[in-house]
Order: structure tokens, then C-alpha cells, then sequence
């Protein structure tokens, strides 16, 4: 049993393999969970909120830590109360990593009806940044997930609007973006932050260092990522 987890509070499978894909870069070992039921992207406020309930709730092993794998961080808190280990969402994550050092940031993503529960969790957890606002993708984001040509050029033409609008960092902002992320790094005009990493950055600093020691490089593809 890992003593890492990845909890995904979609209820899409593949998704959970992507994320703990990338996540593996940083955390060798991490482990995945798929909500039992719900949607397989979670598009509004409803579905943010029954996710939420889904992880509060969640029947868990004993871990040392937890990564909530969706941007909006639903049922982080709750998750966090009773547990005793670290619980670290990738959106608060997100958004810490974008800020560091006072830098303005922007959050690229595809849910329109987010937007609100993206911009608080942003102005929450900016810290010192200053946060500039949220770029939507024009389109059904559903369909947009299944043609990953047209998700790359829709995201790359925000994130170039939010660099031409003095962000100096983007957010990739969601879970099931995580793969985009991996492949915008190397062509985006500012440096990227993908929430998955930054998580789990936090949550190896959480853990202790023992676990980060014997760690892999990160990829060399991800040089644009914010660094550590």
C-alpha cells in the first residue's frame, strides 16, 4: 500500500493514471484514488460541491499524506480535519508556487462555470502575488478535453493574452489539464505552473526530506516550470 496518496475527485480512471503519472516525477511511489461516482470532469459549482462530499468522506488507508487532485481543492478542508497527515489541494498549491516572491499570475483553464470558485481560492492563497484574473478557453470543455490539438492551441492563446496582460506566470489551472501543462511548458511565453507539481513539491517538503533525497531529476522537457 503507498503510503502517498493522489485522490481525484473526477470519477474518470485514466485521469487518476495521468495524474499520478506526473506526480511520480516528484513523489515516487504516490499512490491514486477515482471518486466512486460523479462526473468525470467537474465543470460547475454543483459538481465541485458533491465532489467535495466525496472526499470529505472518503474511506481512507492510514498514508503519511494527500494530494486533492482537483483545482478547485474540494473537500480539502474537511479531508484535512480528520486526518492525520498532511492534505495538500492542488489548486492552494497552485497559486502559493504563482505568487512566491510578489510575482502577478494568471490562471489559464476551460471551466467557465468555475470561475468564481477559482478567483476566491486564487485571492486566497496568493500570499505576497498579486493575482491578475482567470483566462477561459472559448467552448464546451468536455469536448475541448477530447481533441488534445485544439485543447493546446485554446490554452496557448490564453496563456498569451495573460502574458501580453503583464502576468508573469500562468496557471494551468486543473487537474485534468495536467498533461496539456506538460506539453505547453516548452512553447509558453512565461513560465508555467502546473498545479500537480507544485502539490506535490509541498507535500515532499511535508513529508520530510528523507523522502525527497534519493529523488529523480524532474524532467528536462519541464525547464519553463517555476523551479522549487
Amino acid at each position: 500500500m503507498a503510503d502517498l496518496l493522489l485522490m481525484n475527485p473526477n470519477s474518470d480512471a485514466a485521469t487518476t493514471r495521468a495524474m499520478v503519472a506526473i506526480a511520480r516525477t516528484i513523489l515516487p511511489g504516490i499512490g491514486g484514488w477515482t471518486a466512486p461516482s460523479g462526473p468525470g470532469m467537474i465543470v460547475t459549482d454543483e459538481a465541485l460541491r458533491t465532489a467535495a462530499e466525496l472526499v470529505a468522506a472518503a474511506v481512507l488507508p492510514p498514508v503519511r499524506g494527500i494530494i486533492v487532485s482537483a483545482f478547485g481543492d474540494p473537500g480539502r478542508a474537511a479531508l484535512s480535519r480528520r486526518m492525520a497527515c498532511p492534505v495538500v489541494g492542488i489548486g492552494a498549491a497552485a497559486a502559493r508556487a504563482a505568487g512566491a516572491g510578489g510575482r502577478r499570475f494568471a490562471v489559464v483553464t476551460t471551466t467557465p462555470g468555475l470561475r468564481t470558485s477559482i478567483d476566491a481560492l486564487m485571492q486566497a492563497e496568493a500570499g505576497t502575488g498579486s493575482y491578475a484574473g482567470c483566462h477561459l478557453t472559448p467552448g464546451d470543455p468536455v469536448a475541448l478535453m477530447a481533441d488534445a490539438d485544439r485543447l493546446d492551441a485554446a490554452l496557448l492563446a490564453g496563456i498569451e493574452t495573460a502574458a501580453r496582460d503583464g502576468a508573469g506566470a500562468v496557471i494551468i489551472g486543473g487537474g485534468p489539464l495536467a498533461e496539456a501543462a506538460e506539453r505547453l511548458a516548452a512553447v509558453s511565453p512565461v513560465p508555467l505552473v502546473a498545479p500537480i507539481r507544485a502539490a506535490a513539491r509541498e507535500l515532499r517538503q511535508h513529508v520530510g526530506a528523507e523522502q525527497g533525497a534519493d529523488l529523480p531529476p524532474e524532467r528536462a522537457d519541464s525547464v519553463k516550470f517555476l523551479p522549487r
